[in-house]
């Protein structure tokens, strides 16, 4: 016997929603969905009237999800945003090449201006090429560093007020669990915040109006709405370690799922307590970008690549930025372990 739609009681349902377990008519879907992130946007006083906002795009249903809705919400809310798309080209080819022309077909689609901005033009290497010099191990940590940079960059060549990007409740329950994991105390405690903001030079507001958005629930949006979005996974990131939390959270989600809701909860709850040391934030002094450190990471990682010490920027090394500073060269000893790769 056919389920009726539990909100309209109209219609047939498509749907139960992995979030609450009702089930739903694709139109009562479609209007819960959006309501629940305008709430969010309105509740966090996320934007303000007049704003250029970048939606960070790469062509996956995330941000395409978040393209569509927020064009959606500016539009029957009069947020009065100005829009635009800015997306960082890896350089990875098979697949950045391919979602890029996504984002492209997007721009058409939702009549929004876009902007690429890529590694190559920025640091002189390509993932591809970066790949080839680190392996596979640790190459998620350069594109992650680059990529968030690189996002900043071309917001800056835009001239926006704030970036938002398509982090969903499942990216931020990993992060949380992953910092747990890692003991990264630093991390543990922003990485649940809707809104980051920093005090650094260039630093430029960042939202994630999906953040209490499930995974699943974009899939469902996306598919029913037949979005156009690029679904492959990167071809380097099999070996990544945000896959092991992933799937631990996935294991939780069968069992019981509020679990990435709880998690996310947990997260922002978390107290520190009195005496801890927490990192003090500055100003890389190359690039003038924000990091804790005398060296931003973005620019450890590119002396490694560019010195042929493709470690430098793995693990610990900040004894070294002094040197790095100076430009004076480093031990032997200390070369022969920087070089050393594990494929």
């Amino acid at each position: 016997m056919p389920v009726q739609c539990s909100n309209c009681v109209q219609r047939r349902a498509v749907l139960k929603r992995p979030k609450t377990g009702h089930s739903l008519c694709k139109d009562c879907f479609f209007w819960a969905f959006e309501e629940e992130i305008h709430q969010t946007i309105v509740s966090a006083g996320l934007f303000n009237r007049g704003e250029t906002v970048a939606i960070g795009a790469s062509g996956g249903k995330d941000s395409t999800v978040l393209a569509h809705v927020m064009k959606v919400l500016n539009e029957r809310y009069d947020y009065d945003l100005n829009l635009l798309l800015l997306s960082v080209d890896e350089g990875i080819t098979g697949y950045r090449d391919d979602s890029l022309e996504t984002v492209k077909r997007n721009q058409q689609q939702y009549e929004l201006p876009l902007k690429i901005v890529s590694y190559e033009e920025l640091y002189g290497w390509t993932m591809d090429a970066i790949v080839k010099k680190v392996g596979l191990k640790n190459n998620c940590t350069f594109c992650g560093v680059f990529r968030r940079q690189a996002l900043d960059r071309g917001a800056m060549m835009l001239k926006v007020d704030k970036i938002c990007t398509g982090h969903n409740a499942d990216d931020v329950a990993e992060t949380v669990l992953m910092n747990v994991l890692r003991g990264d105390i630093a991390r543990l405690r922003r990485c649940t915040s809707i809104s980051t903001a920093s005090d650094g030079e260039g630093a430029i507001p960042r939202c994630k109006p999906l953040k209490y958005a499930y995974e699943k629930e974009i899939v469902l949006y996306a598919y029913f709405k037949k979005l156009d979005y690029f679904s492959t996974e990167c071809i380097y990131s099999p070996n990544a370690y945000r896959g092991h939390a992933r799937a631990f959270l996935k294991d939780l989600e069968s069992i019981r799922p509020s679990s990435i809701i709880d998690v996310i909860h947990s997260g922002e709850t978390l107290s520190i307590k009195e005496g801890v040391k927490m990192p003090v934030q500055g100003t890389c002094s190359r690039c003038g970008y924000i990091s804790s450190q005398a060296l931003c990471k973005s620019c450890v990682l590119l002396e490694g690549l560019n010195r042929g010490l493709p470690k430098l920027g793995i693990g610990k090394h900040h004894r070294l930025h002094g040197k790095i500073l100076a430009q004076e060269p480093l031990t032997e000893q200390e070369e022969k372990k920087l070089k050393a790769v594990d494929f």
